[in-house]
């Protein structure tokens, strides 16, 4: 881990799981309810599609085949699900706020870059008093469902957002995708396997180290 961490410039956190359970408070199986409910409503054809899940991130990614207006009154339903369930989601995910106050300490750069919306992320840091520990939230682009990860975009926007080349960027992230995209962009990952079986799918994905426990991060630039 900290022979990983010293090649970087930047960290960038992932934001659901890494640093908070978005939905521990309000289940993301009732939000994606809602959201097919919605999304059936506007565009019956694709009712079936949208109740087959219970991932709201999946009904949100269908509803950009029933059209621009579609898409954006199911995102906004998202958002605003997402703002409602982060003030009820609980404290950061353990290890989470060391992780990125020794980041920042260490004079590297911190974002968080996520599938979340960015209002979501920032109330989320706003009610928890971290909103001076990151530097920037790249957070869902809005209304281009096609540009979350593992699409490298929101970490290229990052990466020049904080004026650091994006293989001097390592991104934190706790999903195959998170590593999908960072190896996208040219950037180095480390995974968080905070479920069981999820070290080995992410080792696998390419992530340079995997821990089980945010605190390793901070541990790892101390000692360094």
């Amino acid at each position: 881990m900290a022979g990983a961490l010293a090649d970087y410039d930047a960290i960038l956190f992932d934001f659901d799981g890494p640093i908070c359970h978005v939905f521990q408070g309000l289940p993301a199986p009732g939000v994606a309810k809602a959201l097919a409910a919605l999304l059936a409503t506007l565009a019956p054809e694709l009712a079936d599609a949208a109740h087959a899940t219970d991932d709201p991130m999946v009904v949100h990614q269908r509803a950009r085949e029933g059209g621009q207006d579609v898409l954006a009154a199911v995102e906004a339903a998202l958002t605003d699900a997402e703002v409602r369930a982060v003030g009820v989601a609980g404290p950061p995910t353990g290890g989470a706020v060391e992780a990125m106050t020794a980041a920042l300490a260490s004079g590297r750069r911190v974002a968080i870059v996520s599938n979340n919306s960015a209002d979501c992320v920032r109330a989320y840091l706003s009610a928890q008093g971290l909103a001076g520990v990151i530097e920037t939230v790249v957070g869902r682009p809005v209304l281009r469902p096609d540009l979350m990860k593992p699409s490298p975009h929101p970490l290229l926007e990052a990466a020049a957002i904080l004026g650091v080349s994006p293989q001097r960027s390592a991104l934190v992230g706790d999903s195959v995708t998170d590593i999908e995209a960072a190896q996208a962009a040219g950037a180095g990952s480390i995974g968080f396997a905070n479920k069981p079986g999820k070290a080995g799918a992410l080792a696998a994905a390419g992530a340079r180290a995997v821990i089980g426990d945010m605190g390793a991060i901070a541990r790892s630039l101390r000692a360094t």
